[in-house]
């Protein structure tokens, strides 16, 4: 009974909006405003559910988290570490450190038509990083490891900048990357072992 009370509510309300909707005077060119913009209402929505279930474009999902007071401390951003690395599957994976007002390391170089893994951790402030010509814009945010993939398409030099203001030298934080023709390309032929330190949380 109380559903069939519930139902014939919602049917009674659907009427009223129905009703009340009829009564208001919509002039002919607004409905057809009103219909364009539904229209691309639908078709946007449309593409955020064809690039989540078939491109794979998804809101980040996995949460790292570490100390930063104590980077210089954990095994996977230790000073040693940072930079460029190919791990035992043969995937190049880049750490940098942003730091008050610059990245660590200052300079490094990595393969052209490559896939490359950016992880990035903040030893104090909220910064942003941003490389022109990639996907490559994230937050860095205090407490948490940011990570990106990417590929950059031709060899070259590539600016890495700080797209969030972290202080009075902002403006003068940013760093280079030199981007090397695939086959020229040589790295440390290995990787650390991911940081122990601060824990991860998988969502």
């Amino acid at each position: 009974m109380q559903i069939d009370a519930i139902k014939a509510k919602s049917v009674q309300l659907y009427r009223d909006v129905v009703t009340q909707l009829n009564a208001i005077h919509i002039d002919h060119l607004e409905r057809k405003w009103i219909a364009i913009s539904m229209i691309i209402l639908a078709l946007m929505v449309g593409i955020i559910v064809i690039d989540a279930f078939f491109h794979g474009v998804n809101p980040p999902s996995k949460v790292e988290t570490i100390d930063s007071a104590s980077l210089h401390l954990s095994k996977e951003f230790a000073e040693e570490n940072l930079g460029v690395q190919v791990d035992d599957k043969g995937n190049v994976v880049v750490r940098m450190v942003a730091g008050r007002y610059s990245f660590f390391p200052k300079h490094i170089d990595v393969p052209a038509e490559t896939s490359i893994t950016f992880r990035w951790v903040s030893m104090d402030v909220l910064h942003g990083v941003h490389i022109p010509m990639t996907n490559m814009s994230t937050m860095i945010v205090p407490g948490y490891v940011a990570e990106i993939t990417t590929t950059f398409p031709k060899p070259g030099e590539y600016p890495l900048l700080c797209n969030e203001y972290c202080g009075l030298g902002h403006n003068h934080m940013w760093s280079n990357i030199s981007v090397i023709a695939k086959e020229d390309w040589t790295a440390k032929p290995t990787t650390p072992a991911p940081a122990t330190q601060g824990g991860s949380n998988n969502e």
